[in-house]
């Protein structure tokens, strides 16, 4: 009796304990790269779809729009409509002569796109025949204008579509159900695209990352907490946004330091890294532990000073991790993050990488180099009749071409068994060690214990990150969920049933139920090619205690991942690693955060919910419950 009192004081007070949010953006348009449309668009087309210019659209528009709406503006524009409209329909006259002008048009219009849409084969059929007649018998009662200029052209369809309502509609119905081309237009990439900016526009006309915050908050039950993450889109090569990133950062700071509720991260990019050196980034090793120096990242993780425009201080903003964005052009596994991940995984900082196919990638010229995997091999030889031996291993292959396409590579999970796993860190720290100069070299082997291979002896490491605590972000995307239920037959994404307690064996062969520490024939490369990223994380989240993964994005499809979401919770060691989290206002193009809150707290269970909402995030940010 004792015992079930307890427990339901836990859960109350559980329930009492506010929502965190484990994935969030405030940043505004100013700053994102202008230029999102290269690669998607070829030159010189995607400097005319320049994010500037639709950035200041929607400034222009939201701001004209609230000003009509709120100070008086709107209601008068309304009521002179209104007058003008009752004058013009007490005109019997000019009514007439307005729908008799608009039925003209509108029928010039349909013939115009006929005659654009469709082409008179040079030996017409019966059919075509009789349209050809038609056609003719409208000229000759003046129904039809013959021959109309394109200038005539434009201007009729300009003056149906803005001026006669019924005709607009026929047209786009016309449209809709005649040219079957125009439902494959735009493009798959190019809908992604204009969704993406159409997104950021609604929400990131804001001049201020404190406004956006606040359409956020007002979404949440006062006290949520929020987990924000900036973004750094500087190296994309997508031009450079009109605010930086140090500036968006130190924004972020003032915001943080009076704001109780939120928990910003740093966002890292090895790339600033190696142009800003260590006035970014400055380490000492001292018995094996990276000890931070004066630097940016130094600064922003232990307590960043914000003073106000006289100069005195405001207060101390704290961040609490650390945000990656692969996609935008690199590998977690980056020979300068190396030792920023050591002290990651020593002060238990956890680090939210982006893991999901999309639209936001590297815009830039793929590397010649990134045409192979830098760890990761394929078999290239067959294996010889009657043995299991490997014959030939060489770098797994990357043949995707176009930006899009490749930028999976950088997002693909299994790059982080490349710090979790020894047997991949060890490939890791040799190519950090061959690029590094003698200070560096030094480094790696006091903080990992490196040995170079020798002619006697292969390279080794005394340590790892294997306690890193990492965050997959969107737990690889609603696809790859989808994947998850097709490889019914495929046997590595059937080991979450089969191994319930750690998924997939990553590194060995599984005889009998056992691993063996027989290599496995190609098996990174089918882990790599042909299993679900759903598989992959989860099975990562099981073996490492530190491994986390949010539900961002992919909750807008509340019906799709519920069902697996809910299974997945039915697993002990899964249960406390699964994140509440949106991607505000990322997500926005689907749902808003309120829908989203509401479908969760609704399609979850209660406990569930506390679980994902409640404690996890709790032990993820490492902080003291409140």
């Amino acid at each position: 009796m004792a015992q079930d009192e307890s427990i339901h004081q836990s859960l109350s007070a559980t329930s009492d304990a506010p929502i965190i949010n484990c994935h969030t953006h405030i940043f505004t348009g100013d700053h994102v790269a202008p230029l999102l449309a290269k690669s998607t668009l070829q030159w010189p087309l995607y400097y005319l779809v320049n994010f500037k210019w639709i950035f200041w659209f929607f400034r222009r528009y939201y701001r004209k729009s609230d000003k009509e709406r709120f100070n008086g503006a709107g209601n008068l524009k309304a009521r002179k409509k209104l007058e003008s409209d009752r004058k013009f329909k007490k005109s019997v006259v000019l009514f007439y002569l307005y729908h008799i002008a608009g039925i003209f048009f509108t029928i010039q219009s349909l013939d115009i796109l006929c005659h654009w849409i469709f082409s008179v084969p040079e030996h017409p059929n019966k059919l075509w025949l009789r349209i050809i007649d038609l056609h003719n018998l409208l000229v000759n009662f003046h129904l039809l204008i013959n021959k109309k200029e394109t200038w005539m052209q434009v201007f009729i369809l300009t003056i149906v579509i803005l001026f006669y309502k019924s005709g607009r509609n026929l047209l786009m119905s016309f449209a809709r159900l005649t040219v079957s081309v125009l439902k494959k237009l735009p493009g798959k990439k190019t809908k992604e695209l204009y969704e993406r900016y159409l997104t950021i526009g609604r929400f990131a006309f804001h001049t201020k990352q404190l406004s956006t915050l606040k359409d956020l908050e007002g979404q949440y039950p006062d006290g949520t907490r929020f987990v924000i993450l900036p973004m750094d889109m500087e190296f994309m090569d997508a031009g450079q946004p009109a605010i930086s990133y140090k500036q968006q950062m130190e924004e972020l700071a003032a915001i943080a330091a009076e704001n109780q509720n939120i928990y910003p991260f740093v966002f890292v990019d090895p790339r600033r890294i190696a142009n800003e050196g260590t006035a970014y980034f400055n380490y000492s090793v001292l018995d094996g532990k990276v000890v931070l120096e004066n630097c940016f990242i130094k600064d922003y993780i232990e307590g960043h000073i914000v003073k106000g425009k006289d100069g005195k201080e405001i207060g101390v903003a704290k961040f609490y991790g650390f945000k990656i964005y692969p996609a935008l052009g690199y590998y977690p596994f980056h020979p300068l993050l190396l030792p920023l991940w050591k002290y990651a995984e020593q002060e238990g900082l956890p680090i939210l990488t982006h893991c999901v196919r999309g639209p936001m990638y590297f815009r830039g010229k793929k590397e010649r180099s990134w045409d192979y995997h830098p760890i990761f091999e394929e078999l290239i030889q067959p294996v010889e009749q009657g043995t299991e031996t490997p014959t030939d291993f060489t770098k797994l292959l990357l043949p995707q071409s176009g930006n899009d396409e490749f930028s999976a590579n950088f997002t693909h999970p299994m790059n982080f068994l490349c710090l979790l796993k020894k047997e991949f860190f060890i490939k890791a720290v040799e190519i950090a060690y061959r690029e590094a100069d003698d200070s560096t070299k030094l480094s790696l082997k006091e903080i990992f214990g490196f040995r170079p291979a020798t002619e006697n002896a292969a390279a080794d490491v005394v340590t790892w990150l294997n306690d890193l605590k990492i965050c997959i972000g969107h737990y690889g995307g609603g696809d790859e969920w989808n994947r998850y239920f097709e490889k019914d037959r495929f046997n590595h994404s059937a080991q979450l049933v089969a191994r319930p307690d750690s998924g997939i064996d990553f590194i060995f062969k599984i005889k009998n139920g056992q691993s063996t520490s027989e290599r496995s024939l190609g098996k990174t490369e089918q882990l790599w090619k042909y299993t679900d990223w759903y598989s992959i994380i989860s099975s990562m989240m099981l073996q490492h205690k530190n491994v986390y993964a949010d539900i961002s994005y992919i909750l807008h499809d509340n019906s799709a991942i519920l069902p697996l979401l809910k299974q997945s919770l039915l697993n002990k060691k899964l249960r406390g690693k699964i994140l509440y989290g949106t991607d505000f206002f990322v997500v926005r193009n689907h749902k808003s955060d309120k829908n989203m809150l509401a479908d969760m707290m609704g399609g979850l269970d209660k406990n569930d919910f506390d679980q994902i909402a409640r404690i996890n995030p709790v032990t993820f940010l490492n902080i003291e419950k409140k």
